[in-house]
């Protein structure tokens, strides 16, 4: 047995919405576009595809405050709508380490899912390197974008 706490994590979040809504939030381009860049990035619509199937792929182009961007590429290993998504993602400043993404939902109540999203990476993650707090920014903003959906 391998030892990965120190090349993991998991973040858990609740949301008003039911699976389907979040699920879909996370596979549908114009609600990705919303969310998918920590605070201060954005990820333009039309620099975005994505084929949510078993080995079909994923592309965003992350812009910067200072204009710089930042391109992420990955391939979707499991799409199990509304409860599993597994993806992979790649590390920006190193391209050939890769991570696997695992996205569970989960209808915690009538119109409330918990999300849990764990990262796996292939090396050890430091403490300070960005990632729990760059997703957490995310899901922060996923969360004010289901909060005010119709």
């Amino acid at each position: 047995m391998t030892d990965t706490a120190d090349r993991e994590f998991t973040i858990v979040r609740e949301f008003a919405a039911g699976p389907e809504v979040v699920f879909d939030a996370w596979v549908d381009l114009d609600q990705l576009s919303q969310w998918m860049a920590p605070e201060g990035l954005t990820t333009p619509r039309e620099r975005m595809y994505g084929d949510p199937r078993p080995g079909g792929g994923y592309g965003a182009v992350m812009v910067l405050p200072d204009g710089l961007e930042a391109s992420i590429d990955g391939v979707y290993k499991e799409v199990d709508r509304p409860g599993r998504l597994v993806f992979t993602w790649p590390d920006p400043t190193t391209p050939e380490s890769v991570s696997l993404c695992t996205v569970t939902f989960v209808e915690s109540a009538p119109g409330r899912t918990t999300m849990t999203f764990h990262l796996l990476a292939p090396g050890p993650i430091s403490p300070d390197d960005g990632a729990r707090v760059g997703w957490n920014s995310c899901f922060d903003k996923l969360h004010r974008q289901l909060e005010t959906a119709p």
